[in-house]
């Protein structure tokens, strides 16, 4: 492949980037002013400039674009989980595979934390961000299983992947209603808390 043809295809991929950026931001956007019922797909189209159709080669449905990109999501946690060494337990193996993540949302935190008021204002959107997607958590616990040496339809994995993605959510929601904090450090408390047991806070 020639060297403007290489410049084209990366020119192409920024323009895809952009394009889809420009859609989530808008649908984000215009949810947060009108509310989930109050906008269409054509709505969130005209807003960005593009047309329905185009719309469509990005996300399959509004939900979509508000929370984000599932895929893209999952796969880079997948291949943080498999850089992590196999001999750490399987909660810190998914806190630190979930740090890549939260490190990525912190540099464009506006749009994150936009996405998260949205999504905490419309539970029907909740389930649907990072770990809450089913094909992600599935994912997920197919890769502790083969981590632990269990099986898949073992209770251990599910139940490790299904506390590690409450902890990410009870972070990232923190971050998102005005915690202070970077949202790498909400997450390693939230963390904290579950692997000491979740002690009762007036036991002292």
């Amino acid at each position: 492949m020639q060297v403007d043809e290489l410049t084209t295809l990366g020119r192409r991929d920024r323009k895809k980037r952009q394009t889809r950026a420009a859609l989530a931001a808008a649908a984000l956007r215009l949810v947060a002013e009108r509310g989930l019922d109050q906008v269409t797909v054509e709505d969130i189209s005209e807003a960005a400039d593009v047309s329905a159709r185009t719309f469509f080669n990005y996300f399959p449905t509004k939900d979509d674009a508000l929370v984000g990109d599932s895929e893209g999501d999952r796969e880079r946690v997948l291949r943080a989980l498999a850089a992590v060494p196999a001999e750490q337990p399987a909660l810190e193996a998914l806190r630190r595979a979930f740090i890549a993540a939260v490190e990525e949302a912190q540099g464009d935190a506006e749009l994150w934390q936009l996405r998260l008021r949205v999504v905490t204002q419309h539970p029907v959107l909740l389930g649907r961000l990072v770990t809450g997607n089913a094909t992600t958590e599935r994912a997920l616990v197919e890769a502790i299983a083969a981590r632990t040496g269990l099986p898949a339809d073992d209770a251990y994995p599910a139940l490790v992947v299904a506390v590690a993605g409450a902890a990410l959510r009870a972070a990232m929601i923190r971050w998102a209603t005005g915690d202070a904090h970077r949202l790498a450090a909400l997450l390693d408390e939230s963390f904290a808390t579950v692997a000491a047991g979740l002690p009762d806070p007036r036991t002292g």
